[in-house]
Parts: structure tokens; C-alpha cells; sequence
């Protein structure tokens, strides 16, 4: 049987794996997509680059991971990282791109320095967008990190790769409720903050 403890343990890992994973594609998918909305000549690369990410199979992705990272948490991280920059990469620069160009042009009329239009004009109307593609990654990566298990990374993957190899269905379904749980429990706060912070999606 699995008692509370473990049960606790393997959740702790997964939302760690999942939340570095995360929280560093935040960042780059934020840093990259605000380049290609701005960056004409960069666009293309970058945009296709993250096509291609967004069609790489999970599995796949976290297996090629292994020559480079070895087993374990940190290709697992890596892995998943990669997974998730697409949709907020492309999320972001579809945001800045939406911004209306009447707006640009009276913040600019206005004497704005180009800083004070990204924070002031550009940023607020790209956020929904921007949210909504962090909020896409956030599920799939959770979802993602239940292969993690198969390299060696826990997490509650490891619950439905036991259950598989020992047969015993009630295991397996600890696993895929718990992960099932954790994404909607994830999706709940994750639309609470937007309503918090007052995002219109």
C-alpha cells in the first residue's frame, strides 16, 4: 500500500520538477517572444524554432536529454523546459503584436521613450495573451513530467510506471489521478491569479 508520506514525497517532487521546468521557460519564452514581436529580421528563426519544439514528442524529448544530462532530474528538467518555451514564446510575441498600432503611435506622440512604451503600452495589452500561453505550459509540462519517471527523475510517474510493471491497477491510478488533480488544481490558481491581477483573457 502507499501511505500519505510517500504519497506527499512523490507529489513534492513533481511539482518541483515541474515548477523549475516552468518557471525558467517563464523567462526565456517572455525574453525570446518580446525579441521576435520587435525583431523583424529574428523573427522567423525564433518563430519556427518554436514550431518545431511544439511537435517533439515528450518522450522523445526527454530520452535525447539523457546523452548529454544522464539520468535523473536535471535532463528531466531540461527536457521539460524545452517543452514548454513554445507556447509562451509564441503566446508572447502573438501578444505584442496585437498591441494596437493607434496606441503606439499617441504614446509616442506623447514624447514616450520606447522603454516607457513597452512597460506602459505594449506589456499591459500583450499580458492576456502572454498569461494565457504560461498557463497552457504550466498543464502540459505537468502532464509532461509523468514520463520523468521513466529516466530515473521521480515524481508521481512513478506510481503508473510501478503500477505497469507489477500489474497492479489501483497503483497506476493513484498516479494518473494525481496528476490529473495536480493540473486542475494548477489551472484553478493559475485563473484566479489572472482575475486577481485583473487580466482579460
Amino acid at each position: 500500500m502507499i501511505d500519505a508520506a510517500d504519497f506527499a514525497a512523490h507529489l513534492q517532487r513533481h511539482v518541483e520538477l515541474a515548477g523549475s521546468a516552468l518557471a525558467i521557460a517563464t523567462l526565456l519564452g517572455l525574453a525570446f517572444g518580446s525579441l521576435s514581436s520587435h525583431a523583424h529580421a529574428a523573427r522567423g528563426p525564433i518563430v519556427t524554432l518554436a514550431g518545431i519544439g511544439r511537435v517533439i514528442p515528450s518522450l522523445a524529448l526527454i530520452t535525447l536529454m539523457i546523452p548529454v544530462f544522464g539520468l535523473g532530474f536535471r535532463s528531466a528538467c531540461v527536457a521539460l523546459t524545452l517543452l514548454a518555451i513554445p507556447p509562451i514564446l509564441i503566446n508572447t510575441d502573438l501578444g505584442f503584436r496585437s498591441v494596437d498600432p493607434a496606441a503606439s503611435d499617441a504614446a509616442r506622440g506623447m514624447g514616450m521613450t520606447a522603454t516607457q512604451m513597452f512597460w506602459r503600452i505594449e506589456w499591459p495589452a500583450a499580458l492576456p495573451i502572454t498569461f494565457a500561453g504560461v498557463q497552457t505550459a504550466a498543464i502540459e509540462v505537468i502532464a509532461s513530467a509523468t514520463l520523468a519517471a521513466f529516466i530515473g527523475a521521480g515524481g508521481l510517474g512513478e506510481y503508473i510506471t510501478r503500477g505497469l510493471d507489477a500489474n497492479i491497477t489501483s497503483i497506476l491510478f493513484i498516479g494518473a489521478v494525481g496528476v490529473a488533480a495536480l493540473a486542475l488544481l494548477t489551472n484553478l490558481a493559475l485563473g484566479t491569479l489572472r482575475r486577481l491581477i485583473g487580466v482579460r483573457t
